[in-house]
This record gives structure tokens, sequence and C-alpha cells, in this order.
């Protein structure tokens, strides 16, 4: 079970399902608006509580992409994390992956949104490698650290793909939807509004979380 979340909030949306507040307009750098949504999944073993969580989750970012779109810029394309095909064949491959982010992607979709391959196979593929290879452990301290130097590198190359492909495919005037796991390095390009999509429902997966670890903890 992996709760993902991008901490790094460029523009806050709404504490309350309700009431996404949209900045002065001032303070927006460009014509191009990125949702910016945080990636989370359940296993086929997820505890039901969290699984319950988990849709009441997915149906808060739904209403709140529908707020921004009606207060900011209709969505015109979407990106998601580990998708390296667009249109129909990226979403036969997401419906898979995960149904949840699914939904909302083949929503946008019908109403004329793009799904454009965000990620780049081989990078992906070389990475995943490389994090077997760490999840292992290791005997030798060098070998760690050459591991861990070629992990870093092979994850900053994707990333820079990635945002090489939001900057080249998201047109002036647009705005899309990012899904992404916590803790990515993506670069967002110039110009790029970014708006962190965070309803009430996170905070409570956060604490069920970090109590289920304490509960845990305790056992051992």
């Amino acid at each position: 079970m992996a709760i993902l979340y991008d901490q790094r909030k460029v523009i806050d949306v709404a504490e309350e399902l309700g009431k996404i507040e949209k900045p002065e307009a001032g303070s927006f750098k460009g014509n191009r608006k990125l949702y910016l949504v945080p990636l989370l999944f359940a296993g086929p073993d997820a505890p039901e509580e969290y699984a319950q969580k988990l849709t009441l989750y997915w149906s808060q970012v739904a209403e709140q992409l529908k707020k921004l779109e009606a207060t900011v810029c209709k969505v015109n394309r979407v990106y998601h994390e580990a998708i390296v095909q667009s249109g129909e064949e990226g979403l036969k491959v997401l419906e898979k992956l995960n149904p949840d982010s699914f939904r909302i992607t083949d929503e946008k979709c019908r109403q004329d949104a793009m799904l454009e391959a965000l990620d780049d196979k081989d990078l992906s593929d070389e990475l995943m490698d490389w994090e077997r290879f760490m999840m292992a452990g290791f005997v030798s301290q060098k070998v760690a650290a050459i591991v861990s130097e070629h992990y870093t590198e092979s994850s900053k190359r994707r990333y820079e793909h990635m945002a090489k492909v939001i900057g080249e495919t998201l047109e002036d005037g647009d705005a899309c939807i990012l899904f992404i796991r916590e803790g990515h390095s993506v670069q967002f390009p110039s110009g790029i509004d970014v708006f962190s999509v965070s309803p009430p429902a996170l905070d409570d997966i956060y604490r069920w979380v970090r109590d289920r670890a304490a509960a845990d903890h305790g056992k051992k």
C-alpha cells in the first residue's frame, strides 16, 4: 500500500471541498495551468477501512477538479505517471494500473481532453531495476553507493523527460491534470501555474496511516 503526495504546494486549493480559492490575477505566471493530483493506490490486500477512505479521496478529487475547471480553466490534457502511450492505448493501460485515476481521466477524455504519454518506457524500466537492487539490500557499502548513484541519475533523467513532455505538449491557453506520486522531482516549465489538489480526505488518510504504523510498531 503506498500513500503518495506532493507536498510542494504552489497554489493551495481549498481546505474545504466547497471553497477553492482562486489566486489574484497578478499571481499568475502564464496562461498554462496544471492541476497537480497526488497519486494514491490501494492493492488488493488493502484493509477495508483504508479502501473506504481512498474511495472518498478520489470522489473529492473529482469534485475539486470540477470546481477548478469552473473557476480557472477547462482541462485539455491529462498526464499520468507510468503511462507511456497516448490516447486509447494509454487509457487501456491506465484502467488496469489505477481504476480510480482512470475514471477521472476517462471522463475528461470524453469531454475532449487528451491523455498524453508522460513516461518513457526505457527510463521507467531502468529506474525500476535500480529500485529492485536497492530493496534487496547490500553487504558492501561500495556497491550500495554505486547503485544509489545510478538510481539517482536514472530518476533525474526520468523526471527531466516528464518536464520536457509537459513543456512541449501543453499549449498556450491549455489546462492539464498531472497524476504523480509523492516525492517527485519534476521541475515544471516556466509559464505554468500549478494548482495543488488537496481534498479533506487526504489528511484523514495520512492520520490513518500514521496511527496504523504506530500501532504496528507497538506490537513489536
